[in-house]
């Protein structure tokens, strides 16, 4: 009998090949478990026990985003931008203080001119000022040219209110990265505040340039940042459960007016 027409005749099923296998191969799957074979590498970033301190320091960085931060206090988050910081702290470290060593020269030196007769000279160098009692005084006998803040002091009562004394008395300030940095001008760990009272002849052309982007950064924005809150940023689960939220009011209301 015939094939019917548009019928394909069944091909004869194909052999398939078999894996030939090597018999002094023997399989042996690994074994993970305790005393087994070492598992392969992976990121084990979220098992790590962290210390206290870093534990500490990372809560308090999401409570920030997450609370809402008043005015004054969200001042300190806006800092001087990087080109600006770098030409300033080259200026600052041409009038560090002396240190220890420095000063025990300078000592000896007077000592062995008092020794020999001469008048030795006592004239008074133009270096960085530090300390908040004392650099509050010579803000407040206006003395100060430019004030330095750092963005990072603990706690932050302690400064919190050096940006408005400075704007009442007309002194540029500006607020900068990192306390350790200041500390390191004037050869301690850490320093909340510097303040310079005078610069070289040199120097007076490039301060006066630093002074003017510091005060269109600072002094003139001061009005602006007063108002300005910070924080109350929350978590990638709470902004997704809101946005859900929200979809479904927007759906509601379309329902509602057809």
């Amino acid at each position: 009998m015939a094939p019917k027409k548009g019928v394909k005749p069944v091909a004869a099923a194909k052999k398939k090949a078999e894996k030939v296998v090597n018999p002094l191969l023997e399989k042996r799957p690994k074994q993970f478990g305790i005393g087994g074979a070492i598992p392969p590498k992976r990121d084990l970033h979220r098992f790590v026990r962290w210390p206290q301190v870093v534990q500490i320091q990372r809560k308090k960085m999401i409570l920030k985003q997450r609370l809402k931060v008043p005015p004054p206090i969200h001042q300190f988050s806006k800092t001087l931008d990087k080109n600006l910081a770098t030409n300033l702290f080259k200026i600052l470290l041409k009038y560090r203080p002396e240190d220890k060593a420095e000063k025990k020269e300078r000592l000896l030196k007077r000592a062995q001119a008092e020794a020999e007769g001469k008048t030795p000279e006592l004239k008074k160098p133009i270096v960085v000022k530090y300390g908040l009692n004392h650099i509050t005084y010579l803000i407040e006998q206006n003395k100060a040219q430019l004030v330095v803040i750092a963005h990072d002091v603990d706690p932050i009562e302690l400064v919190v209110w050096l940006p408005a004394l400075c704007r009442k008395m007309e002194i540029p300030y500006c607020i900068v990265k990192g306390k350790a940095r200041l500390g390191t001008i004037v050869h301690k760990k850490t320093a909340s505040v510097l303040c310079l009272t005078s610069v070289k002849n040199e120097d007076k052309m490039e301060f006066s340039k630093i002074l003017e982007a510091i005060k269109a950064n600072f002094n003139d924005k001061f009005d602006e940042t007063r108002k300005k809150w910070g924080g109350g940023v929350m978590g990638s689960k709470s902004r997704a459960k809101t946005k859900a939220k929200e979809r479904l009011m927007a759906k509601e209301a379309a329902q509602r007016m057809t």
